[in-house]
């Protein structure tokens, strides 16, 4: 028997990352796994034949598995395409483990992503499972993951009815900002004034992206994100042919994955650990990786 959860994976113009991230999902043999791809960009030489060969990966599959395709003949770009592509994919089906192409899971990502996907399917106080950790091995106890404000985006798994609280345009980010709701959100006045700047690029259509209007939605709805007590993904898109991630030099690029141990241990509440929050906005804004987290605020790194 294969993997029975749904997972959806995010492809472009890296068949190379694309097809050792396909080697990871092959590997759990899921019975349905859909697939969003972008087009071309008509101005980039060379790019149609590199989506034609992230396409051609997909075509590999060999085990018993439903492919469901949503392909673009045209370029619609990041925030366009993804939000659309994830639109469909919530459509399609109730819950999800959602990869990019850049996005390389340990081996239990995917059994993590599972479990608490049925765990916590009616509880609308979760809004998202993470799969990355950038805490760097600190630890608060012995479970295996804790509840956070924050939800990184590589590597995730949601459920449908999170997801319909997406809007990609943020149509309540005017208002939210004019009463200076997220003020109440953020741990600091330096996160807040960052948060503000990114949200009104991202409001204003200055910055092509998707993730941080998500991250919005759980903000204005209270939604919890999981973060799982080991790093369970590794980017391996850093680099010149990334969108956003183009530093090969970043303290975030191809970090170590982890494994997490079997049975999970659950926390005995569902609260967000400020703690464990505060040290993960500390270490970068008080800390010697102060300008990462000024790149995960643009939406360049783990997109809060």
């Amino acid at each position: 028997m294969g993997f029975e959860t749904p997972v959806a994976f995010l492809i472009f113009n890296r068949p190379d990352t694309t097809e050792k991230v396909f080697r990871e999902i092959a590997s759990v043999r899921p019975e349905r796994l859909l697939v969003v791809a972008d087009g071309a960009r008509a101005d980039k030489p060379g790019e149609a034949e590199k989506c034609a060969a992230a396409r051609a990966v997909i075509e590999r599959v060999d085990w018993d598995c439903e492919v469901l395709k949503n392909y673009s003949d045209v370029n619609l770009g990041c925030r366009r395409r993804v939000s659309s592509g994830l639109d469909w994919v919530f459509d399609t089906v109730e819950e999800a483990v959602v990869l990019e192409d850049d996005c390389l899971p340990s081996p239990s990502f995917f059994p993590f992503c599972a479990e608490l996907l049925a765990r916590y399917r009616d509880d609308s106080r979760v809004m998202q499972i993470c799969g990355s950790n950038f805490l760097n091995g600190w630890r608060r106890d012995e479970h295996s993951y804790y509840f956070s404000n924050y939800g990184p985006i590589w590597g995730w798994a949601s459920w449908r009815r999170a997801w319909k609280l997406y809007d990609v345009e943020m149509k309540l980010w005017p208002e939210f900002k004019e009463k200076r709701l997220f003020e109440d959100f953020c741990l600091s006045p330096e996160e807040a004034g960052q948060r503000r700047k990114i949200y009104d690029m991202v409001f204003s259509g200055e910055m092509d992206t998707w993730d941080l209007q998500w991250g919005f939605a759980k903000l204005v709805n209270s939604g919890l994100s999981i973060t799982p007590n080991a790093n369970l993904i590794s980017n391996i898109g850093f680099g010149a042919g990334a969108t956003h991630t183009s530093s090969e030099n970043h303290p975030f690029a191809a970090v170590k994955v982890e494994e997490l141990a079997f049975p999970l241990s659950h926390p005995a509440f569902v609260l967000r650990d400020r703690l464990c929050d505060r040290k993960y906005i500390e270490d970068f804004m008080l800390g010697k990786k102060r300008s990462a987290l000024k790149s995960i605020l643009r939406g360049i790194t783990g997109r809060l």
